[in-house]
């Protein structure tokens, strides 16, 4: 016979443990890639058109209020621009476009990504890459480890994600 104390224990369920996702060997092709970028400058062009709009709401006699609300929405994308592509890139190694198409920034030795690369990945190579046409985006897809010209320039990497369990299934009775 069980005491009650042996029975609660025995309900009590594991805690659980979140998926974690870890870089598979596979390289990210080049069209998930661009659904990523697509994703996240459709939230700063948002922000900005969002900000805009009211801005234009408020327009005629209350202009000065239309323009304070446009620079705080410049203002705005500006700090969302940098929380993405910087904090979240390089504490996570990814962005919320790279988040939600299941894709990772790495270094080439598989090292986290970290702050200055992420800085020099987004604020340097991307403007390089679109200064050139968008032919340094295009570089992805002719060379053979499929880095674009700002993963070059930072020694940076984009895989796959598999995620998986850290601690083993609770098992149900």
């Amino acid at each position: 016979m069980r005491t009650q104390t042996e029975h609660s224990t025995m309900l009590r369920a594991e805690p659980r443990r979140r998926p974690r996702p870890v870089p598979t060997g596979k390289q990210a092709p080049f069209a998930l890639r661009c659904g990523a970028l697509l994703i996240d400058y459709a939230l700063i062009v948002g922000l900005l058109a969002l900000a805009t709009l009211i801005a234009q709401l408020f327009g005629g006699g209350a202009r000065f209020f239309g323009d304070t609300v446009e620079t705080f929405g410049y203002v705005l994308a500006a700090t969302a621009t940098v929380l993405n592509f910087v904090v979240a890139a390089g504490l996570t190694g990814r962005t919320l476009g790279k988040w939600a198409t299941g894709l990772v920034i790495q270094r080439v030795d598989g090292a986290p990504l970290g702050l200055w690369r992420a800085t020099l990945r987004h604020f340097v190579g991307y403007p390089l890459s679109l200064l050139l046409f968008g032919s340094g985006f295009l570089i992805a897809v002719f060379q053979s480890q499929g880095r674009a010209l700002h993963d070059l320039i930072a020694g940076t990497t984009v895989r796959l994600v598999a995620v998986r369990p850290t601690a083993a299934p609770i098992r149900r009775r």
